[in-house]
């Protein structure tokens, strides 16, 4: 097993519930060798010093709200040859760092990118995708079972999303960390377009994944539904001034000012927002973007040194195991679940109905798996409406699919 030293930095900020649950599935990956780095404001930290973590991990305090400076920080605290990002609203499976650093023995590697599964913890939020200097993202097919190292794919860069990818750290250095000016979004966009610029080679993991559940912020409300639109604004604005020249930003600002304006009617449509919610999000999407021409941008915060020593965290080796049941028999998988943890266990548990109800997968705040779903129901989208089976037959399904994620034996 590879074990080069590992760096996972979280940023939180408003969720200290989140970070909590973060944390608890990092303290279940099987990696020999990584250390976690919070970086949070007060009520993040309160809870980390409150929490069993307390003493096994860096938690520095920060209080602005820009992700790019608090990612920089995080870098300048991390101590591994590797550092893996993760959001606080995210959990990895128990392989994820296994998975997700694995390219990086071969030297060419500078970053990787995992995939990112969504609320319902089957579907894909996020794949393979490129992206070009309009911010404009392509998806494209990989082997699902093994890395794929690439440079670029048709001049794009490749994608990496913000909660589930590792850069390696001396490359972080010379890039320069994350750009400021980013303060929200497109952080991430951004560093691909420098490694790409830079001539770095980036591995898609498939089987690296993380599951993202979209928290409510600031920014967001729990169904995703825009609060405010300003960080967005600003972030294309800086985005304009380093990748498009002057000629082109009215035309392609247009056309991203039509895209959010097609994203909220569309939740109008759905009864999630009413008239004057537009009116007054796209009027704080201008005001963002006209801030945003002006905004300081370039790197920062970035210590070619590590502030502070490598903290490993104690990894426990665990045995992954799976409980399954009835609907009815929820609570008692439930509480079986919790006494498994407390044995030191993963734990997976697969409570179906006789139904035909989709399949769901979350990973519950005590820390365990809970997928739910009928026996003749859906888990991953793309299968039949129905299909026909035992409840033996389905439960073994279920654990096929997840097995190697998951390391159930």
């Amino acid at each position: 097993m590879i074990d080069i030293p590992v760096s996972v930095v979280v940023v939180s900020r408003d969720r200290p519930d989140a970070l909590l649950r973060c944390l608890t599935g990092l303290s279940q990956l099987q990696y020999p060798n990584f250390e976690i780095v919070v970086v949070a404001d007060a009520k993040g930290q309160q809870a980390v010093v409150a929490s069993q973590f307390s003493s096994q991990i860096k938690c520095i305090g920060f209080d602005l709200p820009n992700i790019s400076e608090a990612r920089n920080l995080g870098i300048s605290h991390a101590a591994g040859d590797i550092v893996a990002f993760i959001d606080d609203d995210a959990v990895p499976e128990p392989s994820w760092l296994t998975f997700l650093v694995a390219p990086a023995a071969r030297s060419q590697v500078a970053a990787m990118g995992g995939y990112v599964r969504g609320r319902n913890g089957i579907s894909f939020q996020w794949m393979a995708r490129s992206v070009d200097e309009r911010g404009n993202s392509t998806p494209f097919d990989v082997n699902p079972k093994r890395a794929t190292l690439l440079t670029s794919v048709e001049q794009c860069a490749i994608k990496t999303e913000g909660t589930n990818m590792a850069v390696r750290r001396d490359v972080l250095v010379e890039l320069g960390g994350f750009d400021r000016g980013f303060a929200f979004y497109l952080d991430e966009t951004d560093l691909n377009l420098r490694l790409k610029r830079a001539g770095h080679t980036t591995a898609v993991v498939p089987m690296a994944e993380v599951h993202h559940g979209f928290f409510e912020s600031a920014h967001r409300r729990r169904d995703r539904v825009p609060r405010d639109l300003f960080e967005i604004g600003s972030s294309w604005a800086v985005f304009q001034r380093k990748y498009l020249s002057e000629a082109k930003r009215a035309a392609h600002w247009r056309a991203i000012r039509d895209s959010e304006w097609r994203r909220l009617v569309s939740h109008m449509v759905a009864g999630r927002l009413e008239p004057r919610d537009i009116h007054n999000l796209l009027g704080r999407l201008d005001l963002g973007y006209w801030q945003g021409l002006a905004r300081k941008r370039g790197g920062g915060q970035v210590t070619c040194s590590p502030v502070s020593d490598f903290k490993r965290y104690p990894m426990q080796l665990r045995i992954s195991t799976v409980l399954s049941g009835r609907s009815w028999e929820r609570a008692r998988l439930r509480k079986t679940a919790v006494e498994r943890l407390q044995a030191g266990e993963i734990v997976t548990v697969v409570c179906l109905s006789p139904s035909t109800l989709f399949h769901t997968v979350q990973f519950d705040s005590n820390g365990f798996w809970m997928q739910k779903g009928g026996v003749f129901g859906k888990s991953e989208r793309a299968d039949r409406l129905f299909r026909m089976t035992t409840f033996s037959n389905r439960v073994q399904r279920e654990i096929t699919r997840t097995a190697q994620q998951r390391l159930i034996d």
